[in-house]
């Protein structure tokens, strides 16, 4: 916008000198409101809910590997903290995913059609490919702990299965591990779209980091090797990938480091760090352990708030939209951004 002062300090504005009188031609600093003062990029018309999804479906498919990796290795109670956290995460995923689209039936219209452009209605397959698997295997894990005599026919099958479900569901669970990330890359949120490349490594980090430290919540010392190196390698690549991350967003890090997205973001290094040490130094103590494994956990659902909070507010914000543009232009390249 450009006004006609008369008057003003040297240092207040570029001028376009000469008329007559002393008027100067005043050009204020770029103000980055839209048409009317809205936002030029809808916010996503999620609620919290979705933080959520992003989190528990992560747990799920993390746990998936690593129950598949116990009962490989002969650990049993490990299998079965995986197990059952797998699919108790899953229903918690789906549940908030429902939740989101306002009734049940929506859920089951997205099967419908495989849409394979679209990362909604391939990560809904996903889920549903995975979710039969986790299930079979959690609920053969409950048929394991049934007293002999009820051992047979059915039940019988169900334990025979619980292998081979466990094996197809850790097949699958990393794509629902990462999918969520493409999922929020694919909208055209500023701060999600612009860490297209990273993102969902830094969400398989973040549930590799969960799933290990549920392992090392519920699972003896004795067989919580696997969880631990699971939590503290996972938990080290989510750190190393979102460095990464906000080093490749441009402008739109700085949603990461303001607001609830900052104080979230700052809690997800600080219990991720902590938890992963603690993993490190509390092989022989089960109390240790547990704690760091819930610092994991709690890390990582941080991750996935945090990450919400910064796109939502990267969209409510036109400057994080229109300066990027403005870059691209300036360096001769497409508006639009395509990496």
């Amino acid at each position: 916008m450009t006004q006609v002062q008369h008057g003003g300090s040297p240092g207040d504005s570029r001028r376009a000198g000469g008329g007559r009188g002393g008027d100067r031609v005043m050009v204020p600093e770029a103000d980055f409101e839209s048409y009317y003062g809205r936002p030029i990029v809808k916010p996503a018309p999620w609620e919290h809910d979705i933080a959520v999804y992003l989190f528990t479906g992560g747990v799920a498919a993390g746990s998936s590997l690593l129950a598949a990796g116990a009962d490989l290795t002969g650990r049993a109670a490990l299998r079965r903290v995986a197990r059952f956290g797998s699919l108790a995460s899953l229903l918690v995923s789906v549940g908030a995913l429902v939740h989101d689209l306002g009734k049940p039936s929506r859920f089951l219209n997205m099967l419908r059609v495989a849409k394979p452009t679209s990362p909604m209605s391939v990560g809904t397959w996903i889920l549903s490919l995975h979710g039969p698997f986790a299930g079979v295997a959690a609920v053969a894990e409950i048929a394991e702990m049934l007293p002999s005599r009820w051992k047979r026919g059915p039940v019988r099958l169900l334990l025979a299965l619980g292998r081979p479900a466990g094996i197809v569901g850790a097949l699958t669970a990393p794509p629902v591990a990462a999918y969520t990330g493409v999922l929020l890359s694919d909208t055209a949120t500023p701060a999600w779209h612009s860490a297209y490349k990273e993102i969902p490594f830094v969400f398989c980090g973040s549930a590799a980091a969960a799933s290990g430290g549920l392992g090392l919540l519920g699972a003896p010392l004795a067989e919580a090797g696997p969880a631990r190196t699971f939590a503290v390698g996972g938990a080290l690549a989510e750190l190393v990938l979102e460095q990464r991350m906000e080093e490749s967003m441009g402008l739109s890090a700085e949603t990461l480091h303001q607001g609830r997205a900052g104080r979230f973001m700052k809690a997800s290094k600080a219990l991720t760090v902590a938890g992963a040490l603690g993993a490190l130094v509390g092989r022989r103590h089960r109390a240790v352990s547990a704690v760091s494994g819930a610092a994991l956990m709690v890390g990582s659902l941080c991750t996935r708030l945090g990450v919400y909070e910064a796109g939502i507010a990267s969209a409510k914000d036109p400057k994080y939209t229109v300066v990027p543009q403005r870059e691209r232009v300036d360096r001769g390249e497409p508006v639009r951004y395509r990496g």
